[in-house]
């Protein structure tokens, strides 16, 4: 009786490991699940690296997974995922596949916010300096939760990878999820984590970065207020702060960002399932 009772959980444990892993979407902006192979109980997790940046390693059953983000730039096509032991290198090869994403026009009244001036440019740079350092963080962890909730009670768009014509000029692709939602809408943590870094930016306003450890980053732009400071421990659920239009917005709402191995990905292949 007690073996059939282990025996079930162990099952159940399995499940619990194959639910936690994002969407495996292996397009430009999204994410690539490739498997590492057998893991024993014991056994520490493997170290892999896509084009030199460390990425997270996740177990599902009795497989270690690389949980891979691909930047929006990624012309499809094979790449490689590097399984490191020791002075031992053994490559792994995964597809990348086409995606075409539409293309979105915006009208904003500040022409700074498209064509910022010289005193601006040198506040972006600095900032620009900052969010990297923010979004290339690696903090080692295990336990980490990639089910996400969705931090805001809004309607979610699916503009994530729309380029992007501000007064008909071209710029970035749009790298997050907007929630439009009212002014001082909560905005909650999806999964636990700490805070990094907060502040205010030229383009993305009041924003707090959420370290969710192994290169998972969370930012959280436009904010009216910020309710965290950093080095905060969030638990799944914890205030961050409340839906504003600061920065570049032309109007209330949520600019949610997800980061993956210093790369941004598709928030929606984070969510509860």
């Amino acid at each position: 009786m007690n073996i059939i009772y282990i025996f079930v959980l162990f099952i159940f444990s399995l499940n619990i490991y194959a639910e936690n892993l994002p969407v495996s979407s292996p397009v430009p902006g999204g994410i690539a699940i490739v498997s590492l192979g057998e893991a024993s109980t014991t056994q520490q997790a493997p170290r892999a690296f896509y084009k030199d940046q460390r990425v997270m390693v996740m177990r599902e059953g009795n497989q270690w997974q690389a949980i891979i983000g691909i930047a929006l730039n990624t012309e499809p096509g094979e790449y490689i995922v590097e399984l490191r032991e020791g002075n031992k290198i053994r490559p792994l090869n995964f597809q990348v596949r086409d995606k075409q994403y539409p293309s979105q026009h915006i009208t904003l009244p500040d022409q700074r916010k498209v064509e910022p001036n010289s005193r601006d440019l040198a506040r972006i740079t600095a900032e620009t300096a900052e969010i990297k350092r923010a979004l290339g963080q690696w903090t080692e962890q295990s336990d980490i939760s990639t089910d996400f909730s969705l931090p805001v009670d809004g309607q979610p768009s699916n503009s994530f990878g729309f380029r992007r014509f501000f007064n008909d000029l071209p710029r970035k692709p749009h790298s997050g999820m907007d929630i439009s939602a009212p002014t001082g809408t909560p905005v909650y943590a999806p999964a636990p984590g700490k805070v990094i870094g907060a502040g205010d930016y030229f383009f993305n306003g009041n924003t707090v970065f959420v370290d969710h450890g192994q290169g998972l980053i969370t930012l959280y732009c436009h904010l009216s207020h910020i309710a965290v400071k950093t080095g905060q421990t969030l638990n799944r659920g914890g205030l961050i702060g409340k839906v504003g239009m600061t920065g570049r917005a032309t109007g209330p709402h949520l600019h949610w960002g997800v980061s993956l191995n210093r790369t941004q990905v598709d928030p929606s292949l984070f969510l509860k399932k």
